[in-house]
């Protein structure tokens, strides 16, 4: 059995899906509907940047979108998904997985993206807040030196990915706090390059303006099983899913339990379907006797359906 994978922000490059847009004229029709619905060229900031505006993360969050729609749109015209029992998206990946599982309509995941990701962007001025990564280091260690830090404010786990690989979220304060602790202690801590600090509770802000937007569009049961990040479990209630859609703006991105459950549930294949290849690093990472795929070539489309 396999699951399908799509990848959440940090994944973009400028020209991304490039390939497929010069060679589809499916991908060329989703592209000129996401400028249509956006009301600005998208499309020309995907294809040709510049990257500091690509970047911003409101443009971001749906540019991903759009690219993973393009090239599951192309992967599911060239290969057979009978054998897919699960989707799942990182972060705002999870958008990508409900539309491509014909959860949410294309033009209604672009907005929900675009408007997502100003809410995040405006919830904290820029500089306020700041995201770490932290290497080698396990969950448990990592919460005993976050209730070290001094009371600067938010100091929380945004993102559990893998074994060894934690991000932690919150003020600038408590996260120059905490890397000096890291650094007494000897572990290894890298300040990300972000706007805003994701994934955890200074986002409340961020899903109370979204609620009303999320519980304002149309959510059908999925055609495949869709795993939440909130609760690392698939989630096929529609109304259940706008719920946890907003928790999600603030909650911890549960990746490495999602994919645990998904291998726990006799998946052995994870095919990871748009721009670059986290997931699959991830994936690799998490589990070490099973398969990881990423799409985001023709040719990849093509060795994944000679290997099937």
């Amino acid at each position: 059995m396999k699951a399908i994978l799509f990848p959440g922000q940090g994944s973009q490059i400028v020209g991304m899906g490039s390939e497929f847009y010069k060679n589809f004229d499916e991908v060329k029709k989703i592209f000129s509907e996401a400028d249509d619905n956006l009301n600005f060229k998208i499309s020309e900031l995907i294809l040709n940047g510049p990257d500091n505006r690509l970047r911003l993360t409101q443009n971001t969050q749906p540019a991903i979108l759009i690219v993973s729609f393009a090239i599951f749109t192309i992967l599911k015209k060239e290969f057979n998904l009978n054998n897919i029992k699960y989707f799942a998206g990182h972060s705002l990946g999870e958008y990508s997985a409900l539309l491509c599982s014909e959860s949410i309509k294309f033009k209604d995941a672009l907005h929900l993206l675009f408007e997502r990701g100003k809410a995040m962007q405006e919830a904290v001025p820029v500089g306020k807040g700041g995201m770490l990564a932290i290497l080698g280091t396990e969950t448990e260690e990592i919460n005993k030196f976050i209730s070290e830090v001094k009371i600067k404010g938010v100091c929380e786990i945004a993102n559990d990915n893998a074994p060894g690989q934690i991000i932690v979220s919150g003020n600038i304060g408590s996260i120059e706090d905490l890397q000096k602790i890291l650094k007494k202690n000897k572990k290894k801590s890298i300040a990300l390059p972000v706007s805003a600090p994701f994934h955890c509770s200074l986002m409340n802000i961020a899903a109370d303006k979204m609620k009303d937007k999320i519980n304002s569009v149309e959510f059908k049961k999925p055609t495949f099983e869709v795993v939440s990040n909130v609760t690392s479990k698939p989630t096929n209630d529609p109304l259940k899913i706008k719920q946890l859609l907003i928790e999600q703006i603030y909650s911890k991105v549960r990746w490495r339990e999602t994919i645990l459950h998904m291998s726990e549930n006799k998946i052995n294949d994870f095919i990871e379907v748009g721009p670059g290849k986290v997931l699959t690093g991830l994936t690799k990472r998490i589990l070490t006797n099973t398969n990881s795929f990423s799409i985001n070539s023709i040719d990849d489309i093509k060795n994944l359906t000679n290997e099937s």
